[in-house]
């Protein structure tokens, strides 16, 4: 199949879930002998280092700069466009919308379109060319703010308020135009098809399992880990909760314990304001291996976000046990006490995470269950296939291209 997808990053390196996810679906596809043509809209040029790594997988690799963030055009549809303000950073791009409907020229058995957020400079040449696409949407972005826009002042809420009304509108104007929207879990799959009212098809978060099964965690090590993007508030939010409120109370039960601070854009300024010895400011680690295998324990302490988290996967993949709030499993068929140790508040976690860092056997139960799962609902095989087949019935109702 002909496929062009339309990505508002680059795949690599995989420094976030989203990107993790783009980059081994693209690959997965490749392998089983997809044409893909990939459009990114990137917010920095491309390396060599990079363009190495993602054109053995392409028939051809197209990138269009992104405007600065700071820009008259941006400030200007923010306040006014009837776009919400993350379709406004992501849109209003000549360029971008001028190849789109060169593109749009040839002929596709699919269009593979990420994130509403990104529609709006697609929409027209779209719709000229009579072309069908397919939505992927990571999140209920109408409901994703909450991480967001509380860190804003409470001057803005009037903005805030205008800017969650316009994404509703966003989102139902831009599904309702695809030939088909995907989700990334069952519980977004059920909320985004009662906006549409019919059934929407799921391609799951997935792992590399073969790669993360040379890992294992070491229980003596009394190390925990977190990862996370932190240009994504979720991640910042976590981080917060983990040092203000859990860890204080982990160490009034083990005091030589530590934790890994892992992840792609880590505040500077953290260093300062959690001085202790016993937190280890990792930064982004390309190859985490290591690191698990060094580890005892993942804590995914995560109050805000949508979708399934792929850290978490990646750490059931490596044979980590797993503590986790609800969030920090959502999308994902984890039952609380036999495949992880659950908390909600930072009391909670802090005793499951005593738990496992002072009961070996616990610790080796809840990783076998964990490694077990991915392996069988998760692998990004699992994921390619799913998506291979949302293709097939998009396919029965076109003729393919030559």
């Amino acid at each position: 199949m002909r496929i062009l997808w339309i990505l508002p990053y680059s795949p690599w390196p995989t420094t976030s879930g989203g990107k993790t996810r783009q980059y081994q679906l693209l690959r997965s596809l490749a392998a089983r002998g997809q044409r893909i043509t990939l459009l990114v809209h990137s917010k920095q040029p491309l390396s060599d280092a990079e363009r190495k790594m993602l054109e053995p997988l392409l028939e051809r690799l197209i990138v269009v700069p992104r405007r600065s963030l700071r820009s008259l055009r941006t400030l200007f549809a923010a306040l006014f466009a009837p776009y919400p303000l993350l379709a406004s950073v992501n849109g209003l791009s000549p360029q971008l919308q001028t190849q789109a409907r060169q593109l749009l020229q040839e002929p596709w058995d699919v269009v593979q379109i990420e994130h509403s957020y990104t529609f709006q400079p697609y929409e027209q040449p779209l719709r000229e060319a009579g072309q069908a696409f397919v939505l992927t949407e990571h999140n209920v972005e109408s409901s994703l703010g909450a991480a967001t826009y509380d860190r804003l002042p409470r001057w803005a809420w009037p903005f805030i308020r205008y800017d969650q009304w316009r994404y509703r509108r966003w989102e139902r104007r831009v599904m309702g135009q695809a030939a088909q929207v995907i989700a990334v879990t069952p519980k977004d799959a059920e909320v985004l098809g009662d906006m549409l009212g019919r059934r929407l098809p799921v391609v799951v978060n997935g792992v590399d399992c073969e790669h993360f099964a040379a890992a294992s965690a070491k229980q003596d090590s009394q190390r925990l880990l977190f990862l996370g993007n932190y240009e994504y508030a979720p991640n910042v939010d976590a981080v917060q909760w983990i040092l203000d409120e859990i860890m204080p109370r982990v160490w009034a039960g083990a005091a030589h314990a530590r934790i890994s601070i892992c992840g792609y854009a880590l505040p500077e300024q953290w260093r300062q304001r959690w001085p202790d010895a016993r937190i280890e400011w990792q930064g982004f680690v390309p190859d985490l291996l290591e690191l698990q295998s060094s580890s005892t324990l993942f804590l995914a302490a995560l109050r805000h976000g949508g979708g399934s988290k792929l850290k978490v996967l990646e750490a059931l993949a490596a044979g980590l046990p797993l503590v986790s709030s609800s969030q920090g499993v959502s999308g994902l068929d984890l039952h609380a006490g036999s495949d992880y140790l659950a908390g909600e508040n930072a009391a909670q976690l802090a005793s499951s995470v005593l738990r496992v860092l002072n009961d070996g056997e616990l610790a080796q139960r809840l990783a076998t269950r964990g490694r077990a799962y991915v392996r069988q609902s998760h692998d990004w095989s699992v994921a390619a296939s799913q998506l291979e087949q949302v293709y097939a019935s998009l396919s029965k109702e076109t003729e393919p291209c030559t």
